[in-house]
């Protein structure tokens, strides 16, 4: 896997951090994305070792340009892209009735859309290096739950739309699957990770479950992954 090029969205903290620092394990050189350039900047500076470094690009998975701009500066340094990890998400949670027009676009936007722009953007290259496309949904995309509307929308939309590229794209020997989490000891919608996350799956397992992903017999495609804790949180 050493020399191979993966690209992250969302790659700055919680899961796509923890998929970033997995990959750049294995030898492979990893480019990942968030909102503020800066920001993408300063910690892929941050990981970035004498042997395996890390390289930040700006990118708002909402807006197609933005993923255009950060799949060609990605090429242009290193001359391919072989895995795109759509991570980049975020949620609101209300009743129906009180969720806002701007919060229903926002989640869409990104968990949905977003995956779609990014793969988008990259989809030749992907085609050129008979790549491997995953999307990060979450347990929400076939579990609906109170004060989910809006989440549970665009998670069970991610999940159908990763299936159905699956299936137009593996005529190119692209791999795609998506990965759905349940509880992951993040920051997500705000929380606070610490000791009481214990009994979560942690960011490093869903790395370690990319690894396992990239490294399957080429023949064999875990199309469809659920994950969860091992036992309930108390």
């Amino acid at each position: 896997m050493k020399n191979k090029v993966a690209y992250i969205t969302g790659g700055t903290k919680g899961i796509g951090l923890g998929i970033a620092k997995a990959l750049q394990a294995q030898g492979i050189i990893v480019a990942i994305s968030g909102r503020n350039k800066e920001d993408a900047e300063q910690i892929a500076q941050e990981l970035s070792t004498n042997e395996n470094k890390i390289f930040g690009v700006g990118s708002n998975v909402r807006n197609f340009e933005d993923e255009k701009s950060a799949v060609s500066e990605i090429v242009h340094k290193f001359g391919k892209i072989d895995y795109v990890i759509a991570n980049a998400g975020m949620g609101v949670f209300k009743p129906v009735d009180e969720l806002s027009v701007e919060e229903w676009s926002s989640m869409i936007d990104t968990n949905l859309t977003g995956i779609f722009h990014t793969l988008k953007a990259s989809v030749e290259e992907l085609k050129k290096s008979e790549g491997y496309f995953i999307t990060i949904s979450s347990l929400a995309g076939t579990n609906f739950f109170e004060n989910g509307s809006g989440y549970n929308a665009s998670k069970f939309g991610a999940v159908g739309f990763t299936q159905a590229a699956m299936l137009d794209l593996r005529k190119y020997n692209i791999k795609v699957s998506t990965i759905m989490p349940g509880s992951v000891a993040t920051h997500f919608n705000n929380h606070v990770p610490s000791e009481k996350d214990a009994w979560k799956i942690q960011p490093e397992d869903i790395g370690q479950l990319v690894v396992d992903l990239l490294k399957m017999n080429p023949r064999t495609l875990p199309s469809k992954i659920e994950i969860r804790p091992s036992k309930p949180g108390a």
